[in-house]
């Protein structure tokens, strides 16, 4: 006789692969907003309940994909099966695209999950590439349709934090030493790769003289270790600093203010 887990793992499968075609899908139940939400390279697929959805009534089953390119560097022939595909951003360039050389994959931990959430940062680690994700939902024996995510392309569209800073003073001057996000650990092949190795970074650095309350900024550029001098004795400076990234025209939120009271 077959344990009952098994009987219901069974039933799951059977209704989300399509083989019960007498199923209906229900538009009602189809989650909403299906997208990917990334920083420093944490990807996490993200979506709201469909709109006849209350509390925790629902499971949802997620799957991921991958957009294979055919050839990123070819300018005139066409590989078999391809298409001409938008990515290129340089003179001289066309991307042969071709979908669908990849099957969805189930995301096993989000697999029957309540949760409004599934982090695919392993799944989506090969950060120049794009990906898919879908969600279906699943309530009192009726399943919805899939809702699928926009392309979404990790190197593009991560949000970076702002730097880590340390303060310390030396003879009357400010040693400002800082720190870029590091990656999240599973995509390390080494310790503490951090942005820097992905992207040109621009460090931009900020005091602010409080009993002025006036703010300046006293450097920019790609050195870590930035030193503020000729400070009057007997003040009060917060430091500030954030990462702009040329490439992409974007800047990270501020770090939070260091202050410091100069004797």
């Amino acid at each position: 006789m077959m344990p009952k887990h098994c009987f219901l793992g069974f039933l799951i499968s059977f209704f989300l692969t399509g083989v019960a075609g007498t199923q209906p899908a229900h538009e009602s139940l189809k989650p909403q907003r299906v997208q990917f939400q990334s920083r420093n390279f944490h990807n996490i697929l993200q979506w709201q309940p469909g709109r006849a959805l209350t509390g925790n009534s629902s499971v949802y089953f997620v799957q991921y994909k991958i957009m294979f390119l055919c050839n990123m560097k070819s300018s005139h022939q066409k590989p078999s099966g391809c298409w001409q595909h938008t990515s290129c951003n340089f003179p001289g360039c066309r991307t042969w695209a071709k979908y669908g050389q990849r099957q969805w994959k189930n995301k096993e931990d989000c697999w029957g999950t309540q949760e409004l959430f599934c982090d695919l940062t392993s799944e989506t680690s090969d950060i120049q590439e794009p990906y898919y994700g879908r969600v279906r939902a699943a309530s009192a024996g009726s399943y919805s349709d899939w809702s699928m995510t926009p392309r979404f392309t990790p190197w593009w569209e991560t949000k970076i934090d702002p730097p880590v800073m340390n303060i310390t003073q030396v003879n009357g001057s400010l040693l400002v030493i800082l720190h870029a996000p590091n990656l999240p650990q599973r995509y390390q092949k080494e310790k503490n790769i951090s942005i820097e190795d992905y992207y040109e970074l621009v460090y931009r650095v900020f005091i602010i003289n409080n009993s002025l309350e006036k703010e300046q900024k006293v450097y920019e550029g790609a050195h870590r270790v930035v030193e503020i001098e000729a400070l009057p004795p007997h003040s009060s400076y917060c430091v500030v600093a954030e990462i702009y990234q040329p490439m992409l025209d974007r800047r990270s939120q501020r770090s939070e203010e260091r202050c410091v009271e100069m004797p």
